[in-house]
């Protein structure tokens, strides 16, 4: 709403006045703490235009702290710009009415909340310890961190680089911009005069954020064991989990429960992820009992985890129960299920509720459009990969990306569509990746063209020079085809390139603790074990070949 809207619905007050008692506001208050009710009640536009009216009726716009609750709540409820409308018509605003303006605009607009704030000193004002923080939320948003590092030197100015909202605010802003040794310098200088829960878990998140979990660890071992509440073990549990390391989220958590803290939805959310990495069925399901015993909110982003965990860990029954039991899906929840029935090889039924999805009007992106044509691709429906693959274009506009390629040289590889698949490779306009030129080396390696298998090497020589599977492909090409001759030379150029094999990895979970064994790793504690497990397989696997023959 711009302010010639709101100038308009000033000279109607009289209009406004007579609809009273046709509203829910019929009983008309008559005292600011009566406004400070009606503002705790609005829920719509056309509460806030009425509680406006009844304090422009009353001259309560002048009173700082109405007037601000006013631009506060009309923000919370994401009628931002008429935040700002409310403030600009206000002449002589306070500090106080300024700080709640910029916070309201910080996100919807940040360009905008900057401006006010740099507006503040010229009106002779002096910013205070609210004014900075709101300031660097907006910074974050613009995503420019020389105006942050300007606001910084203002704070500096200002005398208020020690204030802890403020240094926290100046921690979280470098820390979104990855600048994290002038995070960590200020964090340093901080905790030396004050320590504050805030200041420690924006640093831990910060270091979360870039990765860096040596450092976080060390830092979290470091924090007041009293002062660690569930935002810092969060932290640290969602860094490992983003940088590949579930086995040590599972364990942060478990961890973290024994110190009886509670877990929040977004604790759940990063421990969910974590389990689907590893396939661990049984830990996500306890999570899930977690979730129903203690209340948590069902938002739909940990819906949606819920049911990639199950999906990812094998019981596909319990993620489509959970994806039915849904009364708001998003985009996010249906491109879940696609690629979780993809995941099982279920082509028909990702199709199917790609075609929902469709009806329900929700409009598929990217990464939808990776799942459905994943789906295709397991299935070999090569006619509706090719249906799917040209919609992207021409129904929704949206211009496949390499992965989209790699999806469909991928699913016409799979089905002997070879010919087409050199084609659709020759027609990507960017340069191929190594996923695309390896979808054509496994092809060529199933059907033994033996000329594809060579050219797709040359190209993965440069992009992949030391993964060994692709030497592999081409050599049992080779093998295939009874030329023993170049399958040899092939693995003699894989020795000498790549060096030692990766060695294979692989996990199971037992008694939900989820184990990992490397393939040759003779300094496992439970070598033995296993040893003498194998040996009784296999004599159990003699006894029963022979019992058959006989």
């Amino acid at each position: 709403m711009n302010l010639a809207i709101l100038n308009r619905k000033v000279r109607d007050l009289r209009h406004w006045q007579r609809t009273w008692s046709g509203s829910c506001f019929s009983s008309v208050p008559r005292s600011d703490a009566q406004a400070e009710q009606l503002l705790c009640h609005c829920s719509n536009l056309s509460h806030l235009l009425q509680t406006q009216s009844f304090m422009l009726s009353r001259g309560l716009d002048q009173d700082d702290i109405l007037l601000a609750r006013l631009i506060h709540t009309s923000a919370s409820l994401g009628f931002s710009s008429y935040s700002y409308s409310v403030f600009v018509y206000n002449r002589r605003p306070s500090i106080f009415v300024y700080n709640n303006a910029i916070w309201a605009l910080s996100s919807s607009s940040p360009t905008r909340a900057v401006s006010l704030f740099n507006a503040i000193r010229v009106l002779g004002l002096r910013p205070d310890s609210y004014s900075f923080p709101f300031v660097l939320k907006a910074v974050v948003f613009l995503s420019v961190v020389d105006v942050g590092k300007q606001i910084h030197c203002q704070a500096i100015v200002s005398g208020l680089d020690s204030h802890p909202s403020v240094v926290t605010s100046l921690v979280q802003m470098y820390s979104s911009f990855a600048h994290v040794s002038s995070a960590r310098k200020l964090f340093d200088g901080a905790t030396a005069t004050f320590k504050d829960v805030s200041l420690w878990n924006a640093m831990l998140a910060g270091y979360a954020k870039v990765g860096d979990m040596s450092n976080a660890r060390i830092l979290f071992e470091c924090m007041p064991e009293k002062d660690r509440n569930v935002v810092s073990w969060t932290a640290l549990v969602s860094g490992y989990a983003q940088t590949d390391n579930p086995n040590e989220a599972i364990t942060l958590f478990r961890i973290m429960l024994l110190h009886n803290v509670q877990p929040d939805e977004i604790a759940i959310l990063a421990v969910l992820s974590a389990c689907a990495d590893l396939g661990a069925l049984h830990l996500g399901e306890w999570i899930h009992n977690y979730i129903e015993k203690h209340k948590l909110r069902k938002i739909v982003s940990l819906c949606n985890s819920l049911i990639d965990m199950y999906a990812k860990s094998g019981d596909i029954t319990k993620a489509c129960k959970l994806f039915e039991k849904m009364k708001h899906r998003t985009i996010i929840t249906w491109t879940t299920m696609i690629a979780g029935l993809a995941l099982h090889g279920l082509g028909k039924e990702a199709i199917h509720a790609f075609s929902c999805m469709e009806k329900a009007r929700v409009r598929p992106n990217e990464v939808t459009f990776i799942a459905i044509l994943s789906a295709c691709g397991h299935a070999g429906l090569v006619e509706q990969g090719r249906y799917y693959f040209a919609s992207m274009r021409s129904k929704y506009g949206i211009e496949p990306k390499v992965e989209h390629y790699g999806c469909m040289i991928d699913l016409l590889g799979r089905t002997g569509c070879l010919q087409e698949a050199k084609e659709l490779v020759r027609e990507i306009p960017f340069e191929a990746n190594a996923a695309v030129w390896g979808s054509l080396l496994a092809a060529a390696n199933k059907y033994g063209d033996v000329a594809l298998a060579a050219g797709a090497l040359h190209h993965l020589r440069v992009l992949e020079p030391h993964n060994c599977g692709n030497y592999s492909l081409l050599s049992n090409t080779y093998a295939g085809l009874g030329r023993w001759k170049e399958a040899r030379m092939v693995r003699k150029i894989m020795r000498d390139t790549c060096g030692e094999k990766v060695q294979g990895v692989s996990f199971i979970e037992v008694n939900n603790t989820v184990y990992e064994f490397i393939a040759g790793d003779k300094l496992n504690i439970n070598f033995l074990d296993i040893c003498d497990v194998l040996q009784s397989i296999n004599r159990q696997l003699k006894t029963v070949y022979t019992l058959g023959e006989c």
